[in-house]
């Protein structure tokens, strides 16, 4: 309980640090966000953040919410799980809608691929380095919580680089004026590593993970 509630209390600190150092930029997109309009608001990256500041209070509900339902089930590590699905979902869905914006010459401009290992990492600068290495972190870090299969760091690797081949893949399908590039692949796969390795301690391994279905109480025969 006291390891929740730390791991609880860093999350809500560390949100509301970055809430507070983006505050300025965010609030120019408020208002068109507020007014549902797309122009301004989810085609920018200070309305998607916002937004994604905005859901998360939704989110810890619908998180609360499962984990309520498990725990009046019987189901085990009941607030871990929900807490884990949510993370995955509500953390890196705003990463990949920004990876996936088109540019300004998206569907005339000719697809881009670099597949030269290390050649892309000296233009991307150190905040798209930062910024590629958060695209699939919280899906890294929420999902060897979940799920007993992926609670090894090979796993977590594969995980991150095979979501974001995916990525690559639709950005050159789509021609959305981006360059489908295999460093923004090691990247994102080394930022899943790494916040994997940070949520070691709540992993889920097969051996000490019961299933999330409630066991029948035995009954006497005979």
């Amino acid at each position: 309980m006291n390891r929740n509630a730390s791991f609880l209390g860093l999350a809500v600190i560390g949100v509301a640090s970055v809430a507070f150092f983006v505050r300025r930029p965010l609030m120019m997109s408020a208002p068109r966000c507020m007014a549902g309009q797309w122009h301004g608001c989810f085609d920018t990256f200070n309305g998607v953040v916002l937004m994604t500041l905005v859901t998360l209070p939704l989110a810890a509900l619908v998180a609360w919410a499962l984990a309520h339902r498990r725990r009046a089930a019987g189901v085990p590590w009941a607030w871990r799980t929900s807490l884990a699905e949510v993370g995955m979902v509500h953390g890196t869905v705003p990463f990949v809608w920004l990876t996936m914006m088109p540019g300004e010459a998206a569907g005339t401009a000719p697809a881009r691929v670099s597949l030269v290992p290390l050649r892309d990492l000296v233009t991307m600068g150190a905040l798209g380095i930062v910024g590629n290495l958060l695209v699939f972190a919280s899906l890294g870090f929420f999902a060897p919580m979940r799920f007993a299969a992926l609670a090894s760091a090979p796993r977590i690797l594969a995980l991150g680089a095979g979501c974001s081949v995916l990525v690559e893949t639709a950005q050159y399908v789509l021609r959305l004026d981006r360059v489908s590039s295999v460093d923004d692949v090691l990247v994102n796969a080394v930022g899943a590593l790494l916040a994997g390795l940070a949520s070691r301690p709540w992993w889920r391994t097969t051996a000490q993970a019961p299933s999330d279905r409630p066991r029948r109480a035995l009954t006497p025969t005979g």
